[in-house]
C-alpha cells in the first residue's frame, strides 16, 4: 500500500471527526482525498464522497437524536426539496457536463477541473460564512420561541440539493447557517439536525449514480467503516467543545483548503 494510500484511510478517520464535532465539512475532505489521495475521478470521487458522508452521517444523527438534538420538523422541511434535486442532479445533470466545458486561452477546463474549482468556491463562500455570521448569531439561537421561515428554509434546500449533486458535498457547511439563520435552532441541535439531513440527502444522491458509474464496493465500504469510528468519537468529544468556536476554527481551514484546490487544479 503507498503512502497516498494510506494517508486518505486516515483522512477518513478526520472525515468522520470533522462530521461528529460539528455537523458538516466532511465531504470538505472526502472529494479531496479520494481525488488527490486515492487518484479517483472527481466524478467518481464525488459520488463515494455522497456513500461515505450519508452513511456516516446516519450514525451521528441516531447518536444525536438519542441525546435530542435533531429537530425532525425542521430537517423534513430542508431535506425533501434538497434530496430531490440531488437525485435530479446525480442522475441526469452531471452526465451532461462534457468532457471539455469551455476553454480559456490555451488552457482547457475539463469537467475534473470544473467541478473541483466549482467545489472550492463553494467552500470559500462556505468559510466566509462560518468565520463571520456565526461570530454575530450564535448568541441569538437561545431563543424560547422557534420560529421558521418555511420558504426559506425549502429553497435553500433545494439550492443545496443542486449544489451537493454537482460537487459531491454533503453541504452541512451550507446547511447549518440556514438552521442557525432561517429556523432559530441553537447551534447543538442544528449539528443534530444537519446530520439527519446530510445523511437523507446525501445517501438519495448516490443512488442517481448507481447506474452510471462502477462502483468499488469492498474499497467504499472499508473507507465508510474508519469514518464511522471517526464520527462516533467525534460525537462524543463534541459534549467537551464550544461550538462557536469549532466553527469560526473550521471556517478558517475551510478557507485554506479552498485556496489550495484552486491553486492545485489551475495553476
Amino acid at each position: 500500500m503507498e503512502l497516498s494510500e494510506i494517508l486518505g484511510y486516515f483522512g477518513a478517520l478526520i472525515v468522520g471527526l470533522v462530521l461528529g464535532l460539528i455537523g458538516g465539512g466532511g465531504s470538505i475532505l472526502t472529494v479531496p482525498i479520494f481525488v488527490y489521495f486515492i487518484g479517483l475521478n472527481p466524478i467518481l470521487a464525488t459520488a463515494y464522497s455522497l456513500f461515505v458522508v450519508g452513511v456516516t452521517s446516519v450514525i451521528g444523527a441516531f447518536q444525536n437524536f438519542k441525546k435530542g438534538l435533531v429537530d425532525v420538523k425542521t430537517a423534513v422541511i430542508f431535506a425533501v426539496p434538497a434530496f430531490v434535486a440531488v437525485y435530479l442532479t446525480r442522475r441526469y445533470l452531471v452526465q451532461m457536463i462534457p468532457d471539455v466545458v469551455f476553454s480559456i486561452g490555451n488552457l482547457d477546463i475539463t469537467n475534473s477541473i470544473f467541478i473541483m474549482v466549482l467545489f472550492a468556491i463553494i467552500m470559500l463562500l462556505a468559510s466566509f460564512s462560518m468565520i463571520r455570521n456565526k461570530r454575530d448569531s450564535l448568541g441569538k439561537t437561545k431563543s424560547e420561541t422557534q420560529e421558521f421561515n418555511y420558504p426559506l428554509i425549502a429553497i435553500e434546500g433545494l439550492v443545496v440539493g443542486v449544489l451537493t449533486g454537482i460537487v459531491g458535498a454533503g453541504g452541512g457547511f451550507l446547511i447549518i447557517p440556514a438552521l442557525v439563520l432561517l429556523a432559530k435552532l441553537p447551534m447543538k441541535k442544528a449539528v443534530g439536525t444537519s446530520l439527519l439531513i446530510i445523511a437523507v440527502k446525501s445517501l438519495i444522491g448516490f443512488l442517481g449514480d448507481l447506474s452510471n458509474l462502477e462502483i468499488n464496493w469492498p474499497f467504499l465500504l472499508v473507507f465508510t467503516s474508519i469514518s464511522i469510528v471517526g464520527i462516533i468519537i467525534g460525537v462524543y468529544i463534541s459534549k467537551f467543545i464550544s461550538g462557536k468556536k469549532l466553527k469560526i476554527g473550521f471556517g478558517y481551514f475551510t478557507l485554506i483548503m479552498a485556496v489550495y484546490i484552486i491553486y492545485k487544479e489551475l495553476f
